[in-house]
């Protein structure tokens, strides 16, 4: 039998109305929040399988997270930090070589451009990105305050993580305590699996890209294969992205270093697609491109990049609890 008030509310249409659009209005304004708890969530579900299959070896449960974090951070302190530097540098050198790469590569084409007028959009935006590197990265994840909170939470969430299942599940009405069980196990598996294989795929995609532009000879390399392995976190749209400005260096070369590059990254995406993809990511929710743009783009006109990369696991996430409703 229902609650007195929750029938109440559910037969009065006018104030049902507006406490789901007062909900829709308080979540909509704690969403950094929330987008720091589904972070978290996402991390724990993809660091859970090492912590687990460490305590089979009979480690401490705690000692088990403690080592997993470890290794994740050495792996950020002694790959990503020191190559930070020598990044934002190409980048720099990259952004204000573009006008004439640009420039070369209308001629080759037969189009007209401004090149002064390209080089004075991109050379502010060069010289300000060493600067603002730290400031963009902040505004991605939200902050100092927010990347420290964003690790803390992840790593309780993993020393609580069956203490949570076991709340969740006895909230839920016992003809659905079962169902509501795999659903969560399943959302956990996918989102887990999901950015396991999105972090091993972008270093693939990196790595195969670095090696296939430095054997055509194309400077910048190592920028764009970064970039291109950036980009793979976005389905569809992320490998065209990339494509381009790799192009545009290539055609002020030569029209056909253009055409091999071009071919290069399509060669890249039917490997990723036939081979990369199914052995990765084949425990990942798969979605249709159409749901992906639609999912991407609803993400960024909401929180920007922020939004954008974590439209795919959210809508992932929704479909798996909206099948088990069904």
């Amino acid at each position: 039998m229902k609650n007195p008030i929750v029938k109440y509310v559910l037969t009065n249409h006018v104030l049902a109305t507006v406490l789901i659009v007062a909900l829709a209005l308080f979540l909509f304004e704690i969403r950094n929040i929330l987008v720091t708890v589904f972070l978290s969530y996402i991390i724990m579900a993809a660091l859970n399988p090492f912590v687990r299959q460490l305590v089979t070896y009979r480690v401490p449960k705690i000692v088990a997270i403690l080592f997993v974090y470890a290794v994740v951070i050495a792996f950020i302190i002694l790959l990503v930090i020191p190559i930070l530097p020598f990044f934002i540098s190409q980048i720099q050198a990259l952004l204000k070589a573009i006008p004439s790469y640009i420039d070369g590569a209308s001629q080759a084409l037969g189009i007209q451009v401004n090149k002064d007028q390209i080089n004075s959009v991109i050379s502010p935006v060069a010289s300000s990105v060493g600067q603002n590197a730290f400031s963009v990265t902040s505004k991605v994840f939200g902050g100092i305050f927010s990347v420290i909170t964003l690790f803390i939470l992840s790593f309780y969430m993993l020393i609580d993580r069956n203490r949570l299942g076991r709340s969740i599940q006895s909230s839920l009405p016992d003809e659905y305590k079962e169902q509501g069980t795999k659903t969560i196990h399943l959302v956990e598996e996918k989102l887990g699996a999901w950015l396991r294989g999105q972090v091993i795929l972008s270093l693939a995609i990196g790595v195969i890209t670095w090696i296939a532009l430095t054997i055509l000879g194309i400077p910048f390399a190592l920028p764009l294969a970064i970039l291109a392995g950036f980009l793979e976190i976005i389905p569809t749209l992320g490998p065209i992205i990339a494509a381009i400005p790799a192009t545009i260096v290539a055609l002020a070369i030569s029209p056909v270093m253009a055409i091999s590059v071009i071919g290069v990254y399509i060669g890249i995406q039917l490997a990723e697609n036939n081979f990369l993809v199914p052995k990765i990511m084949q425990k990942a929710v798969g979605l249709n491109p159409v749901v992906i743009i639609i999912a991407i783009l609803i993400g960024a006109n909401l929180m920007g990049i922020a939004g954008a990369l974590l439209s795919i696991p959210f809508v992932s996430a929704a479909i798996i609890i909206f099948r088990a409703l069904k």
